[in-house]
């Protein structure tokens, strides 16, 4: 697996042209994305489209940071994750 960056920034893969590591798609809950990086001992997973090719990635901190928020549901998908990250202070959910 490339390694990811850890902590509030964007993912950065090493080599994003050739992404390796367990791969989900931004549509998974992100209960179910935590689970799957405990499962496999990571802690980023590659984020795919609906056909899946590699658009983003996500760690394990950038999760727990929305999980952990209080406006957290479990309807809260990756993707969702991916756009809040954009927005400066956003990653908590806090309306």
């Amino acid at each position: 697996m490339q390694p990811c960056s850890v902590g509030l920034a964007p993912a950065v893969l090493a080599d994003p042209g050739d992404p390796s590591g367990p791969r989900v798609r931004g549509d998974m809950t992100v209960e179910v994305a935590l689970a799957v990086m405990a499962s496999a001992g990571v802690g980023c997973l590659l984020v795919c489209d609906e056909d899946d090719q590699y658009i983003d990635s996500v760690t394990e901190a950038q999760l727990a940071v929305v999980r952990d928020g209080s406006a957290y549901t479990d309807r809260v998908r990756v993707r969702d994750v991916l756009g809040l990250r954009r927005a400066p202070g956003a990653l908590a959910l806090s309306h």
